[in-house]
């Protein structure tokens, strides 16, 4: 399944908004062109498919010794079934804390000492939701290959944390083309390029 494929199709959703005239404010108070709810693609059985398929691709092609797919909570975790059920694979998630009750897992279903993981990620924009995962499931005795996301803004900050704990991370579609494939005009996507580049900049701007 391809990125434009895929970036096309939550651009038709909604899922992804893009109004660099009309900037969003995100919960940090930070002003952004660009808005992703990655969680109404689970509406659309048509395009959850299509990115089943893309993370089965990508997750052949850039963690094929991955023997358990691991969803984060919350928006990670229907993914992670669907590409778990894609790829014959055993399925366990992540949660944000662990249960205050019963056994207090963090992670629930099977994990083995030194299983080796692939972390599904619904969004990647500064990267630390995805490595507070990948750090649960190290501590749990398993190895993480690396995190596969539907859509990665492709922020700086993102880039140097993944770099910085070692971890590879790899996504179905990104920035770039999905502002490549939306019906905006030039001065609207050097407006969503200079956000990328500078997005705390741009916000103050704004």
């Amino acid at each position: 399944m391809s990125s434009q494929t895929v970036a096309k199709a939550l651009l038709d959703i909604e899922a992804v908004s893009l109004k660099p005239d009309e900037p969003f404010t995100w919960s940090s108070g930070m002003k952004s062109p660009i808005y992703c709810d990655n969680r109404l693609t689970m509406s659309y059985p048509e395009v959850r498919k299509q990115i089943a398929q893309g993370f089965a691709s990508l997750i052949r092609s850039h963690y094929p010794n991955a023997e358990v797919v691991a969803g984060t909570a919350t928006a990670g975790i229907p993914h992670a079934a669907w590409v778990a059920e894609e790829l014959n694979l055993p399925m366990i998630y992540v949660r944000s804390k662990a249960k205050e009750h019963g056994r207090k897992n963090k992670i629930e279903g099977r994990l083995k000492e030194g299983d080796r993981v692939v972390i599904i990620e619904d969004l990647i924009s500064t990267g630390g939701s995805s490595l507070q995962a990948a750090y649960a499931v190290r501590e749990a005795g398993g190895s993480v290959e690396g995190v596969a996301a539907i859509f990665t803004y492709g922020l700086q900050q993102a880039e140097e944390a993944f770099r910085k704990a070692e971890i590879p991370y790899a996504a179905i579609t990104d920035f770039a083309t999905l502002s490549a494939e939306a019906d905006l005009s030039e001065e609207q996507k050097q407006a969503l390029r200079s956000w990328q580049e500078d997005p705390k900049g741009w916000s103050d701007y704004r």
